[in-house]
């Protein structure tokens, strides 16, 4: 059922400007499907909008070369959403939880914070501020002894992650608040140094013989990545040796074949300078400086790979006095004052974020249109492009397009929404939920089941 979705329109005008994209190319891109996921803002519009803005870049990409109109893209609202939560469906075996047990909101003395301690030197940093507990009924009564803005200093003072709860105006009056509104969504550079690459897209596998490089973690980055392998790229993530995410990992490397190597250590610096130098798309996620002190920064990056697409994302900005803070999707979530909002509008008594990590999922898929439009870039010019975002930002532009949400609730999954074929993953068979993002005659096809962390070689096909 084809109709109108004014709101996802007007999200995805919004993003494909910031992506430097030919405003008569958003005629190609069609809405399908009613329905809304229960939020005060329009995360399902959210999702939809950022996937066409994927989806439309490849579309231009496919064309480049014979000038032809881009084809049409349809992105089914319903699937977007289901995608932006949790797209695989295990069959006879059980994900590992995605949280920490001690992860989540608690009441300070004057507020509300929340506490993420997924990493488990993040939920030491924490345990270092609170003492160790076990449950989160002994941490809520270390965490009522505390108010909130004093307890997130002395929680990010001492490595962790933590964020109280502000109001959408509070957060506004915010030195960083005042800094990310000053941000473009998507901040693209030009870069001088080139590559004359022989490399042309294909029709049904566009990013076919591209090699990504990731270099990112937990959702808004694997989720670009995964984008990038539907449609043909050789993704290889790169982790150090001792990072994990159990909970994640069966759903986000989808696609890809995962590495480790300790940049630390000379051996694997040599490998890693030597996948560089052969790569076409690198995306990261790291802290802002963090590849700066390992001797990788933008200009070693532009040295070893010329023409690079340099896509890097961070959470709370690139400006201001928080620039470089860890960060998460529901940290910023309280942060930026969208909690608080769902809390007001609701009526809760208790801070109500988006349902889904829709600041990733979002994010995630406007660095991968930013990659797509960077290689575009490319074909005509030769030359590579760096591309900034982050989760602070996103969160201003679900805001700045809030509109009466749809109240049309999401219709419930049935069997007809997975794929009709297994997945045989390391952990066991499973299923998808099938993509939402349709073009004639190409298809996302992903070549790899999903895989733990660190169970192929650093190396490329």
């Amino acid at each position: 059922m084809s109709v109108s979705q004014q709101p996802a329109h007007t999200m995805l005008s919004s993003a494909w400007s910031a992506l430097g994209g030919d405003p008569a190319t958003l005629d190609a891109a069609a809405f399908v499907e009613v329905g809304a996921l229960p939020a005060f803002f329009p995360v399902t519009d959210l999702a939809s909008a950022t996937m066409a803005a994927a989806g439309l870049a490849i579309s231009e990409l496919r064309n480049h070369a014979s000038s032809a109109s881009p084809a049409a893209v349809t992105v089914d609202r319903r699937l977007a959403s289901m995608w932006f939560h949790w797209s695989q469906r295990p069959i006879g075996w059980t994900p590992p939880a995605p949280w920490d047990p001690i992860a989540g909101d608690y009441l300070a003395s004057d507020g509300w914070i929340r506490l993420h301690t997924n990493a488990p030197h993040h939920r030491k940093a924490a345990e270092r501020i609170l003492g160790e507990h076990q449950d989160k009924a002994g941490m809520a009564k270390a965490v009522g002894a505390w108010k909130k803005a004093e307890l997130e200093h002395a929680i990010v003072d001492v490595g962790g992650c933590a964020a109280e709860m502000r109001s959408l105006i509070s957060w506004a009056d915010h030195p960083q608040g005042i800094a990310v509104a000053s941000e473009p969504l998507i901040h693209r550079q030009p870069m001088q140094d080139e590559n004359r690459s022989s490399w042309r897209p294909d029709t049904t596998r566009p990013l076919h013989g591209l090699r990504v490089l990731d270099l990112t973690r937990v959702l808004a980055g694997p989720a670009a990545t995964r984008f990038l392998a539907a449609y043909g790229a050789d993704v290889l993530r790169i982790d150090p040796p001792t990072w994990d995410e159990p909970g994640l990992s069966t759903d986000l490397t989808l696609g890809k074949r995962c590495a480790r190597l300790d940049l630390r250590k000379q051996d694997d610096r040599a490998i890693f300078e030597n996948l560089l130098s052969t790569t076409d798309i690198l995306v990261h996620g790291y802290r802002p400086d963090a590849l700066e002190r390992l001797g990788f920064g933008v200009e070693a990056r532009r040295r070893l790979a010329p023409g690079l697409i340099d896509v890097c994302l961070d959470a709370y900005g690139w400006t201001g006095p928080w620039a470089g803070r860890r960060g998460f999707d529901s940290l910023v979530q309280m942060s930026t004052g969208i909690a608080d909002a769902g809390m007001q509008a609701s009526g809760a008594d208790k801070p109500k974020p988006l349902p889904v990590q829709a600041l990733d999922h979002g994010t995630g898929y406007l660095m991968a249109a930013a990659a797509v439009r960077g290689i575009t870039e490319r074909l005509k010019t030769g030359r590579g492009m760096q591309a900034r975002l982050s989760l602070a930002r996103t969160a201003k532009f679900l805001p700045d397009h809030a509109t009466p949400n749809d109240t049309t609730p999401i219709a419930a999954e049935t069997p007809a929404d997975l794929d009709p074929w297994p997945e045989h993953t390391t952990w066991g068979e499973a299923r998808r939920v099938r993509w939402p993002v349709a073009m004639d005659g190409c298809e996302a096809k992903w070549n790899y089941a999903a895989s733990p962390l660190g169970s192929s070689p650093a190396e490329w096909v």
